[in-house]
This record gives C-alpha cells, sequence and structure tokens, in this order.
C-alpha cells in the first residue's frame, strides 16, 4: 500500500518494486493411452509445447521460469530487496535530487539508502536506480518509506514520499529446545548438557539446511552429534546426503555441552540460570535464495546439588562376593561458607564399610573440595547399590545423606567352577 503525503504535480515519478527470484513453471500434463480415442494426440501437444521439457514431457515442472505475479511473502531470515526508480516526466532539467529509503520496524527505523549524496541534476526523461537489501530480523509490519527532494529550474523546493507497507512478516521455522542434565562420569566431576533442538519447516515450500550449529557461551564447548562415524570416512550427517526439510516436516538436532576446566573446578558458578548458547541456522529455498535466523541466548536451570557436592572419581566395574574394594570420593563445598566435616559410615543389608565411622575431615573452604579413598565390600551378588555415607558440618549441626551415590556388579569368583 503507498500513500501520497500532497496532491500536488510532482516532476519526478517514484516506483518502487520488490526483487525476487522466479520460479519453474509448471503445467499439467494430460495423457491418455494408445487405445483411447484421443490417441497420441495428447502426446503430440505435450511434445511441441515449448514449456515441457524434451523427453520428460509428462512432468509438471518446465524449463521456463514464471516471473512473480504478486508482492508475495516475507519471511523472517530472508533478505529482502527492492528496485527503486526516480524518473523525471517532465520537460524540465531538475536539480538537487535526494533519494532516501527508510524502513520503520516496530522497534526502529532503519536507513537503507546505498548512497546519500544528491544527484546534481536529472534530465527529462532520465532515470535514478538504486537497489536496497535488508535481512528482516523482526517479526511483525514493516513500512518501507521513500522520500524525495529536488529544486526545479525555477529554484522552487519540492519534496514527497510514499509508503509501502508489508502487512506482516512471516516466520519460516518453528523452533523448540529441551535440556537433558547429564550427571558427570567416574573420570570427571564436570557436568554434560544435552541439548536436542526440533526444528520444523512451516513453509508451503521445501528447504535445503545449510547449516544448523550451537554457537556456545564462554563457559562450555559443544560437540555435535548429528553425523555418523564411517572407518576410514568423514562422519556422514545422520540426515543423508540431500539435507531438505520438506514443508510441516520436523528434524531433531542434538548436541552435547561440556563446561570448561576454568568454569568445572568452581562448585559455585554453574548454579542457577546459567546461559548456553545460540542457535545459527543457515537455509536456502527453491533457487538458492538463502535464509538466516539466529535464536536468543539458550538458557536452563542447573541442577542444585546443595551446600555438599558428593561424586565419585574412581570405582571398579566388578568386584568380587565379600572382597574388599577400593573407591575414591570427592567433596566438594558448593556454598559461600567455610564447613568442619565428619564423615559416619553406615552400613546397609548389602554393603559394608570398613574403617573407622564419625572421623574429622577437617575444614572444607569454599569452592573447595578434597578425595576421599574408602574401602567397603558386599555380602551380596548382583547389582548393589553404594549408599550410607553421612557427611556432618559441626558449625551449623547440619547433617547431609547419601545414598545410591553409585551401582557396582558383584560375582562370586567360585561361581563358573565345577563342584
Amino acid at each position: 500500500m503507498d500513500v501520497n503525503q500532497t496532491k500536488q504535480e510532482h516532476l519526478l515519478a517514484l516506483k518502487v518494486m520488490r526483487l525476487t527470484k522466479p520460479t519453474l513453471f509448471t503445467n499439467m500434463p494430460v495423457t491418455c493411452e494408445d487405445r483411447d480415442l484421443p490417441g497420441d494426440v495428447f502426446d503430440r501437444l505435450m511434445k511441441e509445447d515449448p514449456s515441457t521439457i524434451k523427453g520428460a514431457e509428462s512432468l509438471m515442472l518446465g524449463e521456463m521460469l514464471t516471473l512473480p505475479q504478486n508482492f508475495g511473502n516475507i519471511f523472517l531470515g530472508e533478505t529482502f530487496s527492492s528496485y527503486i526508480s526516480v524518473h523525471n516526466d517532465s520537460i524540465q532539467i531538475v536539480k538537487d535530487i535526494l533519494v532516501k529509503a527508510d524502513l520503520q520496524t516496530s522497534s526502529q527505523r532503519l536507513n537503507l539508502s546505498a548512497s546519500n549524496s544528491t544527484v546534481t541534476e536529472l534530465k527529462p526523461e532520465s532515470c535514478i536506480d538504486d537497489v536496497i537489501h535488508h535481512e528482516v530480523k523482526e517479526i511483525g509490519t514493516h513500512i518501507l518509506v521513500c522520500a524525495v527532494s529536488y529544486t526545479t529550474q525555477y529554484g522552487e523546493k519540492l519534496y514527497f514520499r510514499k509508503f509501502f507497507k508489508f502487512q506482516q512478516v512471516l516466520k519460516p521455522l518453528d523452533v523448540k529446545t529441551k535440556f537433558y542434565n547429564a550427571e558427570s562420569d567416574l573420570s570427571s566431576v564436570t557436568d554434560e548438557v544435552f541439548l536436542e533442538a526440533q526444528i520444523q519447516n512451516i513453509t508451503t515450500s521445501p528447504m535445503f539446511m545449510e547449516k544448523v550449529s550451537l554457537e556456545p557461551s564462554i563457559m562450555y564447548n559443544v560437540t555435535e552429534l548429528n553425523t555418523v562415524a564411517s572407518t576410514g570416512q568423514e562422519g556422514m550427517s545422520t540426515f543423508g546426503k540431500m539435507s531438505y526439510l520438506q514443508p510441516m516436516d520436523t528434524r531433531q538436532y542434538l548436541y552435547c555441552l561440556k563446561p570448561k576446566p576454568e568454569f568445572a573446578e568452581k562448585a559455585g558458578v554453574i548454579k542457577g540460570v546459567t546461559v548456553i548458547g545460540k542457535l545459527d541456522i543457515v537455509w536456502k529455498t527453491n533457487l538458492g535464495e538463502r535464509g538466516r535466523l539466529q535464536t536468543s541466548q539458550l538458557q536452563r536451570m542447573a541442577p542444585g546439588y546443595g551446600d555438599i557436592r558428593l561424586s565419585l572419581e574412581m570405582i571398579p566395574d566388578t568386584v568380587s562376593l565379600e572382597e574388599t574394594f577400593d573407591i575414591t570420593c570427592k567433596i566438594t563445598n558448593c556454598s559461600e561458607r567455610t564447613m568442619d566435616l565428619v564423615l559416619e559410615m553406615c552400613n546397609t543389608r548389602s554393603i559394608h564399610w570398613c574403617g573407622v565411622s564419625g572421623r574429622q575431615l577437617g575444614k572444607l573452604g569454599p569452592s573447595a573440595f578434597l578425595s576421599l579413598p574408602l574401602k567397603l565390600l558386599s555380602s551380596v551378588q548382583g547389582l548393589q547399590s553404594i549408599s550410607g555415607l553421612r557427611l556432618t558440618d559441626t558449625f551449623l549441626k547440619r547433617t547431609y545423606e547419601y545414598d545410591d551415590i553409585a551401582q557396582v556388579c558383584v560375582v562370586c569368583p567360585f561361581s563358573s567352577r565345577e563342584s
């Protein structure tokens, strides 16, 4: 929609056209069997049709291109291009012509003019042409404001402008994210976070997904889990060689984030709401038009470990029945105060601790940790849960109990022998 701001007749005419790529011409092939009444008439007509592909006349797509018949849709992340032409319709020479193009969104006004310099003069039947580009980053109404100022040969300064309103900017993709917190493995106490990104094509045409990547925050390193490794070759995408996303189809991408060592060693840093990073999505449409979207910073709630965190640094996979084995625990002070800790070991039905219960571990400062070797045995075969540890802070008289710390497989060393 364009609106003139004045009823005065101007010497210059302003024209604005959107630049979009053409589409492939489609036709509706009509065929029949040779024994039908028309015979081969339809086949001959399709072969003579210049819009069909030779040797594949029955395909709907042809070799010709169709120019856009309307303004079309504007999608978030695409580059909007427009052709602006100012033509001198009069018989006078016009001087000091300045053409300015601004894009007004709901939050800002952007200058899109390639040059803000003044054209000295414009002769009759001559024109000034300009092409503007803008990457659409906001949803909602956009208004293109084109203003023209000039001076007539009699020294009169004139000005007019036109407004072109885009009714709606559409979303091309629907992006949903899920976080999965993973406890640390036995060789490390850093916590991994798994991010699942679900991306759905909500347009009416297929997309080629050129890139879907996660840009992590400064606290994390990221590993993409969207390829399948093969011997002697580079990893192949789990989506195949042709990464097309059909209309209304959804695809899941998986990423693993691991805190950097300098942050993982500080127990009080990664807790509460933490910034993970942002997704960067690049795609192409039918004739190679590129689009790009970046999500806002993704956040997740880090798991809470309370004042004290107890984790395992070492534990055997398999132990023998009624034989002692060693484990190493790591005790981390996640609070902001110093603790004076006492360790108690309580036997369960299957797990029996070896050593002195109620021993002093000493003072542990904020974010500090200590490694604690322990010895125990199991009196029951099978997969057993290690439980029964208790820590007490003598300063606040507060007790922390830890059950189901880990599981261990207990086997009988004589079970495979013949009696």
